[in-house]
């Protein structure tokens, strides 16, 4: 028996995918292809020691795909590891968010029950999931600018915040280095527990950054120092000779 015309067409309907069901497809299909060039990229600056001698035939080769279908979704090696920075700090940002509008009630009730800081667990847990690529990009043999990216993003997420019911004689460039040297401690601690393996957990690991924003030099040797800090800042603000010359 012959088919008419509208016999066949709808079957051949029923045959096609329905058109909000394509993207779907390509979307995952694309995460998929994305994923495993990030990861193949951090498995080859693990190989090489040195992101500047990772290539695309050698992240493509890893990754089971072809540099026709790397080239469709990054222009070279520094657009794929910009967008895995410029993803992982638009992440992390409400994380940390979240983290700089803790009270300083809750730090201190945190900090004399031996509890880590509210939110900081979340932002370690990132990392912790996401260490087998994090940990070579930030790495020695990774991308220097990765973790200065990361600070810029913390200082603007955070100055704000901390400047709020701030004694006033601390406002001022003694701040402004506080802030930075503090950012820096706390990334830079986080670097070595990612350099380190991650050893311990993320539980223990935030416990040990909480505590170690109030640890002074002295409290090691058991010989704590006092500072007047709103009277120190404010002398430093007062105008120096040799700032005059």
């Amino acid at each position: 028996m012959s088919q008419t015309v509208s016999d066949v067409q709808p079957a051949a309907r029923d045959a096609q995918p329905a058109a909000s069901e394509v993207p779907q497809v390509t979307d995952r299909r694309t995460r998929r292809t994305r994923l495993a060039l990030r990861d193949a990229l951090a498995e080859e600056i693990s190989a090489t020691g040195d992101l500047s001698r990772v290539t695309v035939t050698a992240v493509t080769s890893r990754a089971g795909v072809t540099r026709r279908t790397f080239y469709s979704h990054y222009k070279d090696i520094p657009d794929l590891v910009n967008c895995i920075e410029k993803e992982t700090v638009t992440e992390l940002r409400p994380l940390v968010a979240q983290l700089s509008q803790v009270h300083l009630d809750e730090l201190a009730d945190a900090i004399n029950h031996q509890e880590p800081c509210p939110g900081s667990q979340e932002v370690l847990s990132y990392f912790k999931e996401r260490g087998s690529y994090l940990r070579p990009l930030l790495g020695e043999g990774g991308d220097p600018a990765f973790s200065q990216r990361i600070r810029s993003m913390v200082h603007e997420v955070v100055a704000g915040r901390a400047l709020d019911g701030i004694d006033l004689r601390a406002v001022g460039a003694f701040f402004d280095y506080y802030l930075t040297f503090a950012i820096s401690a706390e990334v830079g601690v986080l670097l070595r527990w990612l350099e380190g393996g991650m050893r311990e957990s993320v539980r223990t690991m935030a416990r040990i950054m909480t505590a170690l924003m109030f640890v002074r030099p002295g409290d090691l040797y058991d010989s704590p120092i006092e500072l007047d800090l709103p009277s120190f800042a404010l002398a430093v603000m007062l105008p120096d000779e040799e700032d005059n010359n």
